[in-house]
């Protein structure tokens, strides 16, 4: 399996804390929900580990997660969706779990419907570059 497989990834010129702020504003413009935001760095160096700078953004649409968990609760598993935003080689990158992975773990989803979600993570990612 390769990365692509799975994850969205898109680079772009804002730094760090723009690309973090420019997701927020996207997921709100999309009517998706915020759940939490994770600041790794933050969390490792309290522990005296150092890292590049790493935000993980859970989000939530309700009415796909309803139909997932509807289908077979163990799709919480994969839930809630996550976009993050890391420096990588002197680069900023947002990068969205593909949810369509979802479908070859859960029969009972269709690949169209994880298509319809992972369309909507892809246009908050596009929109925050």
């Amino acid at each position: 399996m390769k990365t692509e497989d799975f994850a969205y990834v898109v680079e772009t010129d804002k730094n760090f804390d723009e690309a973090v702020v420019s997701i927020l504003k996207a997921v709100e413009q999309k009517g998706w929900s915020l759940f939490q935001i994770y600041d790794v760095k933050e969390r490792l160096a309290a522990k005296g580990f150092e890292q590049k700078p790493l935000k993980i953004i859970e989000i939530c649409s309700g009415k796909h997660a309803n139909n997932f968990l509807n289908k077979n609760r163990l799709i919480s598993l994969c839930m809630p969706c996550k976009i993050n935003v890391l420096e990588e080689g002197g680069r900023v990158k947002i990068v969205g779990m593909k949810p369509t992975i979802i479908s070859q773990f859960f029969p009972e989803v269709s690949k169209e419907e994880a298509e319809w979600v992972e369309m909507d993570i892809k246009e908050i990612v596009d929109s925050s570059k």
